[in-house]
């Protein structure tokens, strides 16, 4: 039965929510208690409890998606105690109010334990506080936990400015651009965790962080800057160099706006979204397959062995699909292979030195996830330009430049941008910021050695076709970290690439996996994963197609016997 509630107002502007039944559960009552005057011990005095609700046993609300994505199972809620709470508010120097918000769910029924979920893209949203894992695992919430997510200070919904960047003008504020860097992770965990003690008169015994995208760039944050404050740690898709990174995406849109120079036509949203069709798409993955898929033993329409991919490989096999004239349906014309050439190669400076890196030849290049990315489709917009350049513009180089919230002017800035001279501004301070964006945004770091000297575990997944952040890029780091603790990284640290995902999920891939399980067996139980079983999307050309992922540097390959669609047939090595 859903209980019952009723609303009151307390201790000035807090919202309290309690049971108006015989059933005025725990956590109804021991929410309401939380906003009572120095029940907390907060570590920052500035926190504040906006509203404390309690909840029975109910649905949960209905997640945002993507467009196109399938809908997701419907979830029950335990028992639990909901709350919202805010500190350091504040007015920006560009007029802004702003605040850092967190949210937080305290089961009944507690197993002890904390559990934080990462945010995504230029944050601004609470997050629901849910917990929600891949691989089809149960949430941490209905697993137990105490479940955090926060804004990274600042709120879209108040913060959106459409002449100045939109959803990203918060980055003409030093101290909210330091946030959503990383600065808002230390205070809000810590308060989070005051109002877990606070609620069951214990500390958690554990702690745990779950993120992807930007989620992963703050779980590599909390791992190099904070190390303290978790003890296992999943980020996936890191995006630890992200500044560097939007200046790949406005490398890769100029790379693809020669497709359409070629073509003689005007470099429009529409007409980016024509420089790859999904046909298109289809012709490269299967030169990718031609040539890299058999590496690992069968040609299972998974490329396993990755590193092996060459462009030597993969370049001998599109110049057989490459137009003789005029582009036709069976073929790619010169322009676009030349394209895809520079996106492979990742962005340089004119003397050739990477700004960012190169990224593997993959099955799931031209897939729909990966292009959405890099040219959009239909009434999708590129997210490289709508997102990306707004990013590049007003976050990620110093001083900001905000743009309009119009997407031609979006993709103009990106097609005529000197991407040295954005490289040199990503390192830039002035004009009031006295960091720079990759100081303030940056965690790609070696330097692993407090995270690792108190027992801390991390696992960092990614999809070899991850098309905005790059798997080179990620094992290159990891290498690094290896040579720093002198080839022992494997002991606190595991990457494991997926094949054919895109960012975070999809793609031809086996992409459904359950990280979170993994890290709590190597932070609980001292059993450090080999590999993760993992299985194929829906959407994948094998649905319900098991393999294991297995951990750098070791890869999937077949025994030589049984199903190609049963993980059990094969092996790491």
């Amino acid at each position: 039965m859903r209980m019952t509630r009723a609303v009151l107002l307390v201790a000035g502007s807090v919202l309290v929510a309690v049971s108006s039944g015989a059933a005025a559960a725990a956590p109804a009552g021991q929410c309401a208690a939380l906003a009572q005057p120095g029940k907390v011990a907060w570590p920052d005095a500035t926190t504040r409890i906006v509203s404390a609700i309690g909840h029975e046993a109910e649905a949960a609300p209905a997640p945002q998606l993507p467009p196109g994505m399938p809908p997701v199972p419907a979830l029950e809620l335990p028992a639990h105690c909901e709350v919202i709470a805010t500190m350091h508010e504040r007015t920006g120097v560009d007029g802004q109010h702003y605040a850092i918000r967190f949210h937080l769910r305290l089961p009944e029924k507690w197993n002890g334990k904390f559990f934080m979920q990462g945010g995504g893209g230029t944050n601004g949203e609470l997050g629901d506080a849910i917990g929600r894992l891949g691989g089809g695992a149960t949430p941490a919430l209905v697993q137990g936990y105490a479940v955090m997510s926060q804004d990274s200070g600042h709120a879209n919904a108040t913060n959106t400015i459409p002449a100045r960047g939109g959803a990203s003008a918060f980055g003409l504020d030093p101290q909210a651009r330091a946030d959503y860097g990383g600065t808002s992770l230390r205070p809000t965990v810590e308060a989070a965790k005051a109002l877990v003690v606070a609620f069951y008169q214990r500390s958690p015994r554990t702690s745990y962080f779950v993120g992807c995208s930007k989620g992963g760039q703050e779980g590599m944050m909390l791992a190099t800057r904070y190390p303290d404050l978790f003890d296992g740690i999943v980020a996936a898709a890191p995006g630890f160099a992200l500044p560097r990174a939007a200046l790949a995406e406005a490398w890769d849109t100029q790379a693809l706006a020669g497709v359409i120079r070629a073509k003689g036509q005007p470099l429009t949203l529409a007409s980016l979204a024509g420089a790859l069709s999904a046909a298109d798409g289809q012709l490269v993955r299967r030169a990718v397959l031609a040539a890299c898929d058999k590496a690992d033993g069968v040609a299972d329409g998974i490329v396993a062995d990755y590193t092996h991919c060459t462009s030597d490989r993969v370049l001998a096999e599109l110049a057989k699909i490459t137009c003789v004239g005029d582009k036709q349906d069976a073929c790619l014309a010169t322009a676009q292979v030349t394209a895809l050439r520079k996106i492979h190669d990742g962005a340089r400076d004119p003397k050739g030195k990477p700004i960012y890196s190169s990224f593997y030849w993959d099955a799931g290049w031209g897939d729909d996830g990966w292009r959405v990315w890099k040219t959009g489709f239909g009434p999708v917009p590129s997210i490289n330009v709508a997102m990306g350049s707004p990013s590049l513009g007003a976050v990620f180089t110093t001083p900001p430049t905000p743009l309009p919230e119009d997407n031609q002017a979006k993709l103009d800035y990106l097609l005529h941008a000197d991407i040295n001279a954005e490289a040199a501004k990503v390192d830039a301070t002035g004009n009031g910021f006295t960091r720079s964006a990759w100081q303030d945004i940056g965690s790609r770091s070696a330097d692993l050695s407090a995270f690792q000297r108190r027992g801390g575990k991390l696992i960092v997944p990614q999809g070899v076709s991850d098309p905005v952040f790059s798997v080179e890029d990620t094992i290159a780091w990891y290498r690094e970290v290896d040579h720093r603790d002198g080839g022992h990284a494997a002991g606190f640290v595991r990457v494991f690439p997926v094949p054919g995902m895109g960012h975070c999920q999809g793609g031809p891939a086996t992409d459904g996996y359950d990280a979170f399980a993994a890290v709590v067996d190597w932070v609980e139980h001292a059993k450090a994963p080999e590999s993760l079983i993992a299985t194929a999307n829906p959407r994948s050309p094998w649905p319900g197609r098991t393999r294991p992922l297995c951990a750098f540097p070791k890869v999937t390959r077949y025994k030589g016997n049984g199903s190609v669609e049963d993980a059990a047939s094969f092996t790491c090595t």
